[in-house]
């Protein structure tokens, strides 16, 4: 289970798996080097999708 943290606005996960084939394919397209930014973009944006849903 990862361990996530929230301080300041900023959100930290912690030993984070996510197991998704087809994700793991998109992503290993890109350089190793991108992967952190487009990994924080793609939760970024999971995350905005979910607004408001704390209330449901």
């Amino acid at each position: 289970m990862a361990e996530v943290t929230i301080e300041d606005g900023i959100i930290r996960v912690k030993e984070l798996d996510i197991q998704d084939g087809k994700a793991a394919k998109v992503l290993a397209e890109y350089p190793e080097a991108r992967w952190a930014e487009i990994t924080r973009r793609a939760l970024k944006i999971g995350l905005g999708y979910l607004k408001g849903g704390a209330q449901d």
